[in-house]
């Protein structure tokens, strides 16, 4: 069964709306209208606005039977809109690149590696690890990430309570269907403590093309980690 979210439809086809409204006036405003600011616009609004899920044609037509509640809804999205290009573009991510737009996904067999998620900790008071930096290698080098929101290394601070992610760019596969595990490994560095190198796989089988989106159900959870003084504990 397929769950689709109507309120993201009515975000971003109002976000391109707006873009284009805001282009043909000759952007007064300066405001950004990079592929990344749209990505953060959408997620300001979308955080900001109620979800409106349906499961089949029957839910997508009570939508457009609700006309009056349709367009107050897209007026007040607007508005939200509007809002967030402003706070977007004082508030542009430093690490982007924010002249050129992202490349689009191509349609070609690839292995979707999923979100890898762990959390890491000082192995003698079990405080969660903060102002280290976390990096994922494979094959003697950093992974790419699939997104440039997305950084490897991966700084840790202190409201992450020892968090990380990463999202690793797709791997090119022949065709679809096809089983492979992928060889990562994690690398953390902290003054005073061992280096700590964790080693795992990564299951994936390939698909019929590379995932344009981020997905929450898509995700490989590490065990937790821990991190000791020289001569403790090894990981």
């Amino acid at each position: 069964m397929e769950i689709h979210n109507t309120t993201e439809d009515i975000v971003f086809t109002t976000i391109d709306e707006i873009c284009a409204s805001i282009e043909s006036k000759g952007n007064p405003d300066k405001l950004c209208l990079c592929e990344r600011c749209r990505t953060d616009v959408a997620c300001f609004v979308l955080n900001r606005v109620p979800p409106y899920y349906i499961i089949s044609n029957r839910g997508a037509a009570r939508i457009e039977q609700e006309t009056i509640k349709k367009q107050q809804s897209a007026a007040d999205t607007a508005t939200l809109v509007f809002e967030a290009f402003k706070r977007v573009s004082h508030n542009q991510r430093p690490n982007s690149n924010h002249s050129q737009p992202e490349a689009k996904t191509k349609d070609l067999p690839a292995f979707n590696i999923p979100t890898i998620v762990g959390r890491v900790f000082n192995g003698i008071n079990f405080s969660p690890m903060a102002n280290v930096s976390v990096e994922l290698w494979r094959d003697g080098i950093l992974v790419p990430m699939k997104d440039q929101g997305w950084q490897n290394p991966y700084s840790l601070v202190a409201n992450t309570q020892g968090t990380f992610t990463f999202w690793p760019e797709s791997i090119p596969a022949d065709t679809a269907d096809i089983r492979k595990p992928f060889e990562y490994s994690i690398r953390i560095e902290s003054e005073g403590l061992e280096t700590l190198n964790h080693f795992f796989q990564v299951p994936v089988v390939s698909e019929s093309r590379s995932a344009g989106s981020f997905s929450m159900g898509r995700t490989f959870k590490l065990p937790d980690l821990y991190m000791f003084p020289p001569g403790g504990d090894d990981d």
